[in-house]
């Protein structure tokens, strides 16, 4: 938050008890006492009524009792937090820190509904050797099916483009054009004429190995091929293939890996790992106030 508000980035909402905060940032050395910091005790909120019948309005048919949201709103900060940017009290939500990234999602996603006609995906930006690459579903959909998988495609296109790339897209197997033959990769084949049926305005194919999307050498020898030069997208086969290979190339150097970021919620919501550095909370605070803005 300090961070954050010094740069002069927006407002910084903190949500807990007041005196544990600050303690906290005694400890550690910084001053919460300044404009643009404002602390929250979400029991203590004259917004809590007001979440509370939001909340249970949405969860009423889904088992939820009223004292089941009212304790939610109280003593979760993330229900709290979420009601707060679904009702324009806060323009963006960043979480994670304390709880891991599915917990939050579900926390979230409670409140905040995918926009129309999208749906809710991760992507993760990785920057290699002067080039930009953006990988998805590095968050959301565990083993998507095909009709998922274009969906996920669509979505990443349209970040792409928002991030000013024009989107080259492969769709990622362990095959490349029927071979080797598997169900896996049966599934991305299928996921490439959905958006053919679609017709989509960007450039994609697959299915087809890492080094075919990436390699200019390798894609030559595949004259058919749609794509007009290496892929600057990748559309991963399952969430675990794509989490892994982020997460190697992050941890064996050489590439700075941004994400994963949420994509296709209708609020800016950013969900950091449990073990992120303020320099990561402070970079996805950014992304979610531009987001905001945008």
């Amino acid at each position: 938050a300090d961070s954050y508000v010094n740069q002069r980035l927006g407002t910084a909402i903190l949500l807990g008890r007041d005196d544990i905060i600050k303690e906290n940032a005694r400890n550690a050395g910084i001053e919460l006492n300044k404009q643009g910091i404002e602390i929250i005790n979400a029991r203590l909120s004259r917004r809590n009524g007001v979440y509370t019948d939001y909340l249970y309005e949405r969860m009423q048919r889904k088992g939820f009792l009223f004292r089941d949201c009212q304790r939610l709103i109280n003593n979760d900060r993330n229900h709290f937090a979420a009601c707060m940017v679904a009702l324009g009290d806060a323009d963006g939500i960043v979480t994670g820190v304390t709880r891991n990234y599915s917990t939050a999602l579900d926390d979230i996603r409670r409140v905040i509904d995918a926009k129309p006609g999208h749906r809710v995906i991760g992507v993760s930006i990785v920057l290699a050797r002067g080039r930009t690459v953006i990988v998805a579903d590095t968050a959301v959909h565990d083993m998507p099916n095909a009709e998922q998988i274009a969906d996920i495609a669509e979505e990443a296109a349209g970040f792409a483009r928002r991030m000013g790339y024009e989107p080259r897209l492969a769709m990622l197997a362990y095959s490349t054009f029927g071979h080797p033959q598997g169900e896996r990769s049966e599934r991305v084949q299928e996921a490439v004429r959905i958006l053919d049926k679609r017709r989509v305005d960007f450039e994609y194919d697959g299915e087809m190995a890492a080094d075919v999307a990436l390699n200019a050498r390798a894609m030559a020898q595949y004259p058919f091929i749609r794509l007009t030069g290496p892929a600057n997208v990748l559309i991963m086969p399952a969430f675990h293939s794509a989490s892994i290979s982020t997460k190697m190339l992050q941890e064996l150097g050489g590439s700075m890996v941004i994400g994963p970021l949420l994509v296709g919620l209708d609020k800016p919501v950013q969900i950091v790992s449990l073990n992120a550095k303020d320099s990561d909370i402070v970079n996805m605070a950014a992304i979610a106030a531009y987001t905001a803005g945008a």
